[in-house]
């Protein structure tokens, strides 16, 4: 008597059907989580890319270095502004000289090049705003310009528009007088 009968072909293909399912339930699974990861280490939505590769995550985060160190114009006027290539090489001149980003920065300021970075928070220039104000007051550089600490390129976390900002100052006692931010 033969061994496929009707019957075994039934169970084989029971079984055949039943691999492939496991199979595929597998790639499924498998496909969600290289997703998942993918999201988790490669985030889409990074800011804008800039010309010399920083981490704000490293600087700020893991090397809690002031955000005044790089940005000092924030406690003292209305613009935070960029650091001039000096301030970048008070520790690069002595810390991770070869690293490609770092040599690219330091060639920079060896040739007198700056480096024009992407701007990422820009106002219209009717709008006043003075970091320092904001400073003085005890508003965290994080309520405007997100967790900057975890952010490796710097992303705009909300726009600032007229009513984020209405909004907050009304959320805080603040005046809220079209004189304060239109002069």
């Amino acid at each position: 008597m033969s061994e496929h009968t009707p019957q075994g072909n039934a169970n084989e293909q029971v079984s055949s059907h039943r691999w492939q399912v496991a199979l595929g339930s597998a790639a499924g699974l498998l496909t969600v989580a290289m997703a998942l990861l993918y999201y988790l280490l490669y985030p889409s939505a990074l800011g804008k890319e800039q010309p010399v590769p920083f981490s704000h995550r490293i600087h700020a985060g893991v090397k809690q270095i002031s955000c005044f160190m790089c940005h000092p114009g924030a406690a003292e006027g209305p613009r935070a502004g960029v650091p001039p290539l000096q301030t970048c090489m008070l520790c690069h001149e002595h810390i991770i000289i070869h690293y490609p980003e770092v040599a690219d920065l330091r060639r920079h300021y060896n040739d007198g090049v700056p480096v024009e970075w992407a701007r990422v928070n820009e106002l219209p220039e009717f709008v006043y705003f003075d970091h320092g104000m904001h400073l003085l007051r005890g508003i965290d550089c994080g309520h405007c310009h997100g967790d900057v600490r975890a952010m490796d390129r710097i992303k705009q976390p909300q726009k600032f528009t007229m009513g984020f900002c209405v909004q907050c100052h009304r959320d805080n006692g603040a005046a809220h007088k079209c004189s304060v931010c239109h002069r």
